[in-house]
């Protein structure tokens, strides 16, 4: 578990991050928003073979995982093949968790490849109207 913040994922800057995957565990990315209205986005691929993808939401860091709502459903990806990219909007604060799931790979481990950004609205204000 690496919980990250807002700020840490706009510190990333433009640079890729790397995860390795043993077979038949997962990898667990918390990202604990306090902002509503941000758009949290990924970019992924995995070397060598598919990995499983799937975004939770938790409103506390405490609370179960059974309390969890899932936003994105568990699916395999073919992340080896094509870069994957998907984004989620923030409607409540709370804990937005990326899970890569390796646990159907019983001997190959992988490596993810992935880019997080966080992007605020643009609120237009007026102030350019003449």
């Amino acid at each position: 578990r690496l919980p990250l913040t807002v700020e840490e994922i706009l510190d990333f800057g433009e640079s890729n991050r790397e995860l390795f995957i043993k077979s038949s565990t997962y990898s667990l990315i918390p990202i604990t928003v306090a902002e509503v209205g941000l758009t949290i986005s990924w970019v992924f691929s995995s070397d060598p073979k598919s990995i499983s993808f799937s975004v939770l939401y938790q409103e506390a860091e405490e609370a179960p995982l059974e309390h969890c709502k899932v936003l994105i459903p568990m699916t395999r990806c073919n992340s080896h093949k094509e870069t994957i990219r998907g984004q989620v909007k923030v409607r409540n604060p709370g804990v937005y968790t990326l899970i890569f799931d390796n646990t159907f790979s019983r001997f190959i481990s992988k490596r993810v490849f992935y880019h997080l950004a966080v992007e605020r609205p643009v609120i237009y204000d007026g102030s350019d109207f003449p």
